[in-house]
């Protein structure tokens, strides 16, 4: 959707080139978020704490094998804003502890690497049926950040979810292309300070097989939470089903408090209070 990749806020009254499938989650464009502070990126407002740490992570990256990595395209060494953005997200993700913090941009690029993640966007996965229907950037919310929108239902049909989730090699190929909308959606972002650095996650829970919820949504959090800190400002979750409590007790120990802070649940039919308040 062209419309999509401007910076600029979503307006509503201009028709995109490529319209997704019309659904309630596709009308939800002018979504608000009042659950989420951006961050700052600016270094000179970092505590003197905050600002060693970066500096200390930038020396270790130097001299580590990963000194000459870029990500997203951005150079992590080198004095570009963007970079300090992007190693902020790596600091914050571990409470600003400069070792651990390496260890997971290390062990990120490694897997970018081995996912090669870099080029994923411009890949054919196969799944231009589910495009406009499960996962897709649609809009941006009313301060600039850009909307993803998941819906899972469609998988309460046993024959798309056997097609799907039907065996290990069709799960892999299913998250290789939920990782490629995300990566389409971390394009939309400005990776620079003062700028939108994160983006808003809306996930529909209505009809959503209990099944799917404990294989792939596991495994999409986790694979998010490792290799995209910091990119999601709040995590929605609407017609949440009186089991997903259980579900979500079963995964919740493997997320961190700061990524468990940005979730809001609404339950069944409280959807549009939740995302327009």
């Amino acid at each position: 959707m062209d419309s999509a990749l401007s910076p600029s806020p979503f307006d509503p009254t201009k028709t995109p080139n490529a319209e997704p499938k019309k659904s309630f989650m596709s009308s939800l464009i002018t979504l608000r978020s009042n659950h989420f502070k951006e961050d700052t990126y600016f270094v000179s407002e970092l505590k003197p704490a905050e600002q060693k740490a970066l500096q200390d992570l930038k020396e270790k990256l130097s001299s580590s094998s990963f000194g000459a990595s870029s990500m997203w395209g951005v150079p992590l060494l080198g004095g570009d804003d963007r970079a300090d953005v992007i190693l902020l997200k790596f600091l914050r993700a571990r409470d600003f502890k400069v070792g651990d913090s390496l260890r997971m941009l290390e062990k990120c690029l490694e897997w970018r690497e081995e996912f090669k993640a870099e080029k994923l966007t411009e890949e054919d996965l196969g799944f231009k049926d589910l495009e406009g229907k499960v996962a897709y950037m649609r809009g941006y919310d009313k301060e600039g950040h850009p909307v993803c929108y998941n819906a899972y239902g469609v998988f309460k049909e046993r024959e798309m979810y056997e097609r799907v989730f039907g065996d290990d090699e069709k799960l892999k190929s299913f998250l290789r292309w939920r990782v490629q909308v995300l990566e389409r959606g971390v394009k939309m972002l400005h990776f620079k300070p003062g700028g939108v650095n994160s983006m808003i996650q809306v996930t529909d829970l209505k009809d959503m097989p209990k099944r799917e919820l404990r294989v792939a949504s596991n495994q999409i959090l986790s694979l998010f939470q490792d290799n995209y800190p910091e990119m999601v400002a709040t995590k929605i979750f609407i017609n949440v089903p009186w089991y997903f409590s259980v579900i979500y007790s079963m995964f919740s120990p493997f997320l961190t408090h700061r990524t468990k802070s940005k979730f809001v649940m609404s339950k069944e039919g409280n959807a549009a209070e939740t995302l327009y308040k």
